[in-house]
């Protein structure tokens, strides 16, 4: 379980294809720690497990996890965000994010206002119903607030700050981002889905 509040910039150094998958490895920004084998990592809005305990990130990428995010388009030298798993007692200053990737989504575009600028994804109507406006989302592991959404597309506004601890700094318009909807909106939306359909039948 994570925040979607990204801890730092990580360097993709190695990603080195295997049969059924991938191994990947990510330096940390300075001072970040080192890595305990086991525990769980959001790289870029995905949840990976750490193979071995050491200072530089290293984990392997099933089929499943290529097939359905970006982490199978990184080259060396690229950039992920990088979070640790969520310990209890911490403070909860995004929202809860799985590090399940439901969709890749494209940048449509990334304009600037004042202090902020305003992205624009599009998004497959088969997951448009569980983005609310004002309601959290996670972009590449980045919990962002929705500000304002239609049937095939929604905006978030992105502050400086976000912009510069994260890669949403340096993405360009069509960029791909592993997006994953608010657990809250999914579940809710299937709950309240079962209480209509009950109270058709009686």
């Amino acid at each position: 379980m994570f925040t979607g509040i990204v801890t730092g910039l990580g360097r993709v150094i190695a990603l080195e294809r295997k049969r059924g998958g991938a191994r990947l490895t990510v330096e940390p920004p300075a001072r970040y720690g080192r890595f305990t084998e086991g525990e769980s990592v959001c790289v870029s809005g995905v949840c990976l497990t750490a193979i071995r305990g050491a200072k530089a990130f290293v984990a392997d990428l099933s089929r499943e996890t290529l097939s359905r995010s970006t982490l199978g388009r990184l080259s060396p030298g690229d950039a992920v965000n990088l979070e640790k798993a969520l310990a209890w007692g911490d403070r909860l200053s995004g929202h809860f994010v799985l590090g399940h990737v439901d969709e890749v989504l494209r940048l449509v575009s990334a304009r600037g206002a004042g202090n902020s600028w305003t992205y624009r994804f599009s998004v497959p109507r088969s997951l448009s119903r569980f983005i609310v406006e004002k309601g959290s989302v996670a972009l590449d592991g980045v919990s962002l607030t929705v500000a304002s959404r239609r049937t095939a597309d929604f905006d978030v506004a992105v502050i400086p700050q976000t912009r510069r601890r994260t890669t949403l700094g340096v993405c360009a318009d069509g960029t791909l981002f592993n997006f994953e909807v608010d657990v809250f909106a999914r579940y809710g939306a299937s709950g309240w889905r079962r209480r209509v359909a009950r109270a058709s039948r009686a």
